[in-house]
This record gives C-alpha cells, structure tokens and sequence, in this order.
C-alpha cells in the first residue's frame, strides 16, 4: 500500500503545447509622427485606465455607471458563474481527501427449510479513499481551476462590455437629443419659410409650386424630427434595461439648452507609439487562454481512465440482533484493505474520451488565437477610425459652416426676388444635411475611442 502512495500523483496531463500568437511591436494604424497630447497627468491616464467614459466629463454618465455596477443582470449572471465555477473547484479538491459516512440499517431475515427468522441491527463508519495514483484527480482539480480562472476574466470582460455598451448606447441617445434639436430647428425655420412663401404668394409674387414646395420641406423634416424623437424614446428604454430596470421606471435627464449649443466633449488625442503588448492583459484574451489550459488539463483525466483505480477501504462498526445491545465490545466489526478495479474492455470508449479532449484542447487553442488576431483587428479598425474622424469631422464642419452662409445668402436673395425658391430648398436641405452629417461623425469619433480605451488603450 505506502508503494503505491508512494506512486500517486503522477501527472497524466501533457505539456502545453505551443500557444504563441502573431505579435507586433506596436499598432499599425497607431500616430507615430508625434508626441502624445490630450492626458498627460499619469495620475487622471490611471484612473481613465478603469473608469475611461469618466473622460467625458459627463455626470450623469458617470451616475448610470454606478447603477449599472449595482443592478446589470448580465453583471449579475457572470457573477453567479463565478461562484459556481469556485464550487465546482472545491468539490475538486475535496475529491482528492477520504470520504467517510456514518451508516445505520435493520435488516428482517427468513429461511423457510429451517424456519429461522430474525431481525439484525447495524451501525458502521466506512471511510474511503481514491488513491491518485495516476494524478486523475490532480487533473481535475487543474482542470476546475483554470475553469475558475477563465470565469473571473468571463467577468472581467463581461463587465468592461457592459460599460462600454453603456457608453455607446448614452453616446447615441446624446447624439439622438442633438439630432433631434436640430430638426427641430429647421423646423422652425421652414415654419416661417411656408409662412413668408405664403404671404409672397397672396401678394402674387411667388407662385403656388413655391408654397407647396415649402410645406413638402416643412412635413419631410417634421416627419424625420418625428422619427428621431422615437429613437431617442428607444434608446432611453435600452439603458434603462441595461441597468437592470424596467424603462418605465427611469428617465435620463435630457440635455439642457446650454449642452446642445455646446456639442459633445473633445475626446482625447491618440498617444504616440502605443505599445501592442497593452492587449496582452485583456481579459476576454485571458479567459480564452484560460479555457485552453483547461481544456489541456482535461487531456489528463482521459488519459488516466487508461490505468486501474485504487481505493483504500476501511469500514468498523457494531452488528447485532438486539438494538438494546447493539454497541457492545463484543458485537464489533471492521474490515481494511486496498481494492483495484481495471476496465479490461470497453470497445474504445476511453480511446474516444482521450481523442475527443485532444480535439476540445485543439479547438479551445485556435479559439485562443483567433481571439487575439479578432483583437489585433479591433484595435487597428478603431484606431484609423478615430484618426480619419477627427479630419473629416473638421471637413465636416467647415462643410456645415459653407452650407449654413450659403443658406443665408440664398434667402436673402429670394427675398429680393433674384432666384427661385427651389434654390431656397435646395440651401435649406443641404445646410441640414451637413449639420446632421457633422453629428453623426462627432458621434462614431467618440465611440470609436470608446472601444479602444475599454480594450484597454491608455491614452
């Protein structure tokens, strides 16, 4: 018996295999042509690090990230997971120890040749014990807590996409509310066009096409302002769900006056050179990894299912006829000794578990390193992203600018009677276009530095 102790614990679990994945020094996409701007406090990089939407500089952002930490049922479903998958580990560990069980029985017996019936009583502690010899249970317990580890990094992730899908959703109703001011705006505007148009035309200077021409401009954009009041409605209502309340139960506070004149805060500029290794550490690429090093574990028990399993049995107790004198020195028992159990024939079913955990460990590897090229990919998307918006945001801008003079140049020439008010229309649709357009950019810039700062880019 101290033989095969002396022999538990080899491991049946092989080497990792070869796990590398594509490494780059630094992003493509990344500005290298200049030194970073925007955060250079270490301090405030540090704390955007964890809490980055707080670089909007917006409060009530920043008040449904609290209630969003408290009340996500998805936050609350990984959390939940977590302790399973710790459960799930102790029972592990708890494998590799003696059991022992308290056990009581009464027992009724016959035998008609010789007429003899009777009861017996019994009461016995057996205590069992599953040798690791062949380190099947070290296996599992690797195997539970690499599971555990890939769990807490599963919630790690979970809770970084529930804040930056957060960040998305407030970033769009934002947009939305400016939107919709917007329309509002031309609203107004084409309100007091008809109005004028239709004052020219009772004066028998503009002519009927011009008037319906202006309440065909004046329904479109009320109609469109109609369409964004619901989309900010919908947005609304997602948050609220995201924060784990029914959308009848919570408003965010809409943008006051001040906020739309003002537009959405700069986001912060792109760092120089920034260092690929920084995704090394993200916690969905470490969950991944986990995974496979469970799965790999996993290979082990397949394999150990190969040997014979060895318990040590060790049972004592009393037995007897009478209950009243049923623990009595001379009514004891107990028995010990080692047994050993070997599958001699299963027509391959422990080869297939084996084939079939090599296979799982395969897949979690390529799962593995398709998660790093998917991040690789991200990262570069986002970064070309933000870089082109913040130009072409400027270009817009200038564009709206171009279309808002031209606008005011147009009606005051219909005024005095030199174009046609199709050119009006034609001013008025395109001023709107472009201020649209400009917000819409704002928007995809921002959440385009979202992504890369959830993934974990320190600006």
């Amino acid at each position: 018996l101290w033989g095969l102790l002396a022999l538990a614990g080899c491991s049946q679990v092989p080497p990792l295999p070869d796990a590398r994945t594509p490494t780059v020094e630094r992003f493509r996409e990344a500005p290298a042509d200049r030194s970073a701007t925007g955060l250079a406090d270490a301090a405030q990089r540090s704390r955007l690090a964890v809490d980055w939407w707080s670089g909007m500089n917006d409060p009530v952002l920043n008040q449904l990230q609290n209630q969003l930490a408290l009340g996500s049922p998805s936050l609350q479903v990984l959390a939940a997971q977590t302790r399973q998958a710790q459960a799930a580990l102790v029972g592990a560990q708890a494998s590799l120890w003696p059991s022992l069980n308290l056990n009581a029985g009464v027992t009724r017996s016959a035998n008609q040749l010789a007429a003899v019936q009777g009861t017996s009583y019994s009461l016995s502690t057996p205590l069992t014990w599953q040798i690791d010899l062949w380190g099947q249970l070290d296996a599992q317990v690797q195997a539970a807590l690499s599971t555990l580890e890939a769990t807490r990094e599963d919630w790690a992730a979970g809770r970084r996409a529930a804040q930056s899908t957060l960040v998305q959703t407030y970033v769009s109703l934002r947009t939305a509310e400016r939107q919709h001011d917007a329309l509002h705006r031309a609203e107004q505007a084409y309100q007091k066009s008809l109005d004028l148009t239709l004052t020219r035309h009772a004066a028998g200077v503009a002519s009927g096409a011009d008037v319906e021409q202006a309440r065909n401009q004046l329904a479109s954009t009320r109609a469109q302002r109609i369409d964004m009041q619901t989309q900010v409605a919908q947005l609304q209502h997602a948050i609220a769900v995201l924060l784990g309340q029914a959308p009848a139960q919570m408003q965010v506070p809409a943008l006051s006056e001040a906020a739309l004149k003002q537009g959405p805060a700069e986001p912060p500029d792109l760092p120089a050179n920034i260092p690929a290794n920084l995704l090394e550490q993200r916690p969905d690429l470490q969950a991944a990894k986990r995974r496979f090093e469970a799965a790999n574990a996993q290979i082990g028990v397949a394999q150990a299912a190969f040997f014979p399993s060895v318990n040590f049995n060790l049972s004592a107790g009393y037995r007897s006829r009478e209950l009243s004198n049923l623990v009595n020195t001379g009514n004891q028992f107990w028995s010990v000794g080692p047994g050993v159990a070997l599958n001699l024939l299963d027509f391959g079913q422990r080869r297939a578990a084996r084939d079939q955990a090599v296979a799982a460990r395969d897949v979690a590897l390529a799962n593995y390193r398709q998660a790093v090229l998917t991040a690789y990919q991200q990262v570069e998307d986002n970064l070309v992203a933000v870089v082109q918006l913040k130009q072409q945001e400027e270009a817009q801008r200038q564009a709206w600018q171009a279309a808002q003079r031209n606008l005011d140049l147009t009606q005051a020439q219909y005024v005095s009677g030199t174009v046609s008010y199709l050119n009006v229309v034609t001013a008025q649709t395109a001023a709107l276009t472009a201020e649209r357009t400009w917000l819409d950019v704002q928007s995809r810039r921002w959440l385009a530095t979202n992504t890369l700062m959830a993934a974990g880019l320190q600006f």
